[in-house]
């Protein structure tokens, strides 16, 4: 199975995998217009990979294979501060 991966240009770190190339039809308009004019970032051959840099490879290929693509977002922002003090036993509501 080889897939095409699209990079969102309004959405920092937002790609977006279809089965073929250039072929957004069974992604959700509401979905397109949110992503905007998709960029071309590379074709992915998922039978010959064992995993990817930031998706499970198994959940792309099932979603793949039942939606028809398949919407990586960035991970959530992590709060340093906030998980220091709760590494200390801070409580954040103290002060």
């Amino acid at each position: 199975m080889i897939c095409t991966v699209y990079k969102s240009r309004r959405k920092a770190d937002t790609y977006l995998f279809v089965e073929k190339r250039d072929d957004f039809t069974s992604v959700p308009e509401a979905l397109m217009e949110m992503f905007g004019p998709p960029h071309l970032v590379m074709l992915v051959p998922l039978s010959k990979r064992t995993s990817l840099a930031m998706a499970d490879i198994e959940k792309v290929k099932n979603e793949l294979k039942d939606k028809g693509f398949y919407l990586q977002l960035p991970p959530p922002k992590a709060n340093l501060l906030e998980e220091h003090k709760l590494s200390l036993g801070i409580d954040k509501y103290a002060l």
